[in-house]
C-alpha cells in the first residue's frame, strides 16, 4: 500500500493541508468527497491509471479523437504539477522575488530596504487561492462533463491481460496506459524520519516560516526553495553531497548561482557525507562529514529535495504482465511496455522528470496506442529549467556529452552584461552558451543564465528540433532593446567565425578593386 510522507493511505487521503476555503475548493475539485463513479458498460478503447499531467492529457486527447476513455486517479487530480510541484512552487518563488525586489529597491529610486514587512502566511495564502483557480482545468467533473470522460476515483489494478479493477469494478480495455508517476523519496539517513522532514508534497502546507530551514540537496528542488526560504527570512543551509550546487548543469552557470546564493546569506555545505540526525525538543541536528571534521547543522524543519520513488506499488503489473523495476515501467522508444497493449508515459517511465515531456510523451502514446504510430521518445528535443533567480534553463547537448559521442564541438558565449536590455533592468548575472558542432552551425545545445531563461530557452528548442542552425537565428531580426538579444548575439558571434582570413583577404581585394 503506497502511503504519503505523513503515513496516510494514498488511496483514501484526500485533506489538503490546512485546512481553508481554497483547500476545500481545490479538493472538491481534484478529489470530490461526493463522486460517484461510473457503471463499466463494454470495453474502452483506452483506460488511463494516473490523472497526473501524462494523464490527463492522454486521456482528453483521446477522448478528443473519439475514443471511449476511462481515468482513473486515487489521491488527486493534476498530480505532482498542479499539487506538490510547479504550481504551488512558482507561486512561492514569486512571493519570494516580489521581496527581494522591494527589498533590493534602492536603486531604483524606491523606497524598500530589509525593513519592508513580509507576512509569510499571506503570501502561502495566495499561493493556495491560485492553485485552487488553477485546479478546476483538471477538475474531475470537467473532465466527465466537458471532454466526456468516464472518470474514477479510486485505487486502480491490474487484474488481467485487458483488465483493471478500480473499486470493486472491472474495466475492460483495448489499450491502457500507465501514467501513475513518482513520489518524493528520502535518503537512508539514520535518525531522519524519526527527527521528521519535509518533502515538497508537504512543504506546501506551512502557514509558519520556519526560522532555520536545513535543505538536503543542491538538485533543482533544493535550490529553488533554499533561495525562496531565505529570501522570505528563514536561516537556510543547502547541503550537497557533490562539490557544486546542480551537479549536472554547466559548471560556469552553477557558478554564477552559487555566488547569487552567497549574497543572500545562504550557508552552503557542499561535498559533504551526511552521517545521521537527532532531534532534541524542537530542535533537529544534522551531522556532517567535511573535509574529515564533524559538522553539526542546527535547525528547526529540515526539507529533503533528492530522491524520486516511482509509483509501481499496488497497480497489479504482474498480472498484466508488464515488466518494472526500482525506477519504473520498462518502455520501449514508442513508450510500448512487455504488454503490448499497455504504453506508459511520463515520470513513471522518463529519465526526464518535467511536466512537459509528460505532456509531450502522452502525445506519442495517443498515437501508437490508438492509431498505429510509430512515433519515438527519444526523437523529443527536451528543455528544462531550474527557476531560481537567475534561472538556469538548457536545451540538447553538454559540451562534455558531445565529445562523449566523438562530435567536435565549437562553444560560443556572450554574457548578459553586453545586453544593454540586461544593464538597464539591472540584471547582469549570466549568459547565453551554445555549442555547435565544429565547421556547421548545427546546434547541438544551448545554456542560457538570466533572469527570465525559461523564456529565452525556446529559440534554442525551435531551432534544434526543426534543424534550424546559427544562421537562421542570425536572419532573424530581434526586437531590441531586450535581452534575448542576447541569443541574436550568438550567432552574430557565430557570422564572425566564418569570416576566415582567406575570406577577409577575398572580401577586401573586391572592395579594393571596386574603389578603382
Amino acid at each position: 500500500m503506497n502511503r504519503w510522507p505523513n503515513g496516510e493511505d494514498m488511496s483514501t487521503s484526500v485533506q489538503i493541508q490546512p485546512e481553508d476555503s481554497f483547500n476545500a475548493r481545490l479538493s472538491a475539485n481534484v478529489h470530490p468527497n461526493d463522486w460517484l463513479n461510473p457503471e463499466p458498460n463494454g470495453r474502452y478503447n483506452l483506460v488511463v491509471l494516473g490523472a497526473g499531467t501524462a494523464g490527463l492529457i492522454a486521456a482528453a486527447g483521446a477522448a478528443g479523437l473519439g475514443a471511449r476513455v476511462a481515468l482513473i486517479e486515487r489521491h488527486l487530480m493534476g498530480g505532482d504539477c498542479l499539487n506538490v510541484g510547479c504550481v504551488p512552487s512558482k507561486g512561492v518563488i514569486r512571493a519570494s522575488r516580489a521581496l527581494f525586489d522591494v527589498r533590493n529597491s534602492a536603486a531604483y529610486g524606491v523606497g524598500g530596504g530589509d525593513k519592508t514587512g513580509f507576512d509569510f502566511g499571506a503570501a502561502m495564502e495566495r499561493m493556495r487561492r491560485l492553485r485552487a483557480e488553477i485546479s478546476q482545468h483538471d477538475s474531475a467533473r470537467r473532465f466527465r462533463d466537458e471532454l466526456g470522460v468516464d472518470v474514477y476515483i479510486g485505487e486502480g489494478h491490474f487484474v488481467a491481460q485487458d483488465c483493471v479493477e478500480v473499486n470493486g469494478k472491472q474495466l475492460l480495455f483495448k489499450k491502457a496506459a500507465i501514467c501513475t508517476g513518482a513520489r518524493a523519496a528520502a535518503p537512508p539517513i539514520p535518525g531522519l524520519a524519526e527527527a521528521g522532514y519535509l518533502t515538497n508534497e508537504t512543504v506546501f502546507s506551512l502557514t509558519e516560516l520556519p526560522p532555520r530551514l536545513a535543505v538536503i540537496g543542491a538538485g533543482p528542488i533544493g535550490c529553488e526553495l533554499a533561495q525562496a526560504f531565505a529570501r522570505f527570512g528563514s536561516k537556510v543551509t543547502l547541503i550537497e553531497l557533490g562539490q557544486q550546487i546542480l551537479g549536472r548543469e554547466d559548471s560556469d552557470a552553477a557558478a554564477i548561482l552559487q555566488a547569487a546564493f552567497v549574497r543572500e546569506g545562504i550557508e552552503l555545505q557542499l561535498g559533504v557525507k551526511i552521517l545521521g540526525c537527532e532531534q532534541s525538543g524542537g530542535e533537529k541536528f544534522l551531522k556532517l562529514e567535511s573535509d574529515g571534521k564533524l559538522v553539526v547543522v542546527a535547525t528547526d524543519a529540515i526539507l529533503v529535495g533528492v530522491g524520486r520513488a516511482a509509483n509501481t506499488d499496488g497497480l497489479g503489473l504482474e498480472k498484466a504482465g508488464i515488466s518494472y523495476d526500482n525506477s519504473g515501467v520498462t518502455v520501449s522508444d514508442t513508450l510500448q511496455t512487455s504488454n503490448p497493449n499497455i504504453y506508459a508515459a511520463g515520470d513513471i517511465c522518463s529519465a526526464y522528470k518535467f511536466t512537459h515531456t509528460a505532456d509531450a510523451q502522452a502525445r506519442i502514446l495517443i498515437a501508437n496506442a490508438l492509431f498505429m504510430g510509430r512515433q519515438k521518445s527519444s526523437t523529443l528535443t527536451v528543455p528544462w529549467c531550474t527557476y531560481t533567480d537567475p534561472e538556469i534553463a538548457h536545451v540538447g547537448m553538454y559540451e562534455q556529452a558531445a565529445a562523449a559521442k566523438g562530435l567536435e564541438v565549437t562553444t560560443l558565449t556572450v554574457p548578459l552584461a553586453d545586453i544593454d536590455r540586461a544593464l538597464l533592468d539591472g540584471e547582469t548575472d549570466g549568459f547565453a552558451r551554445v555549442h555547435l558542432r565544429k565547421g556547421t552551425d548545427r546546434i547541438l545545445g544551448a545554456t542560457i543564465v538570466a533572469r527570465h531563461a525559461g523564456e529565452m530557452i525556446n529559440e534554442f528548442s525551435l531551432a534544434i528540433t526543426n534543424n534550424l542552425g546559427m544562421a537562421a537565428i542570425a536572419k532573424t531580426i530581434h526586437p531590441n532593446p531586450t535581452q534575448a538579444e542576447v541569443i541574436k548575439r550568438l550567432a552574430d558571434a557565430y557570422n564572425r567565425t566564418r569570416l576566415t582570413p582567406f575570406a577577409k583577404r577575398v572580401l577586401a581585394g573586391w572592395l579594393k578593386w571596386q574603389r578603382g
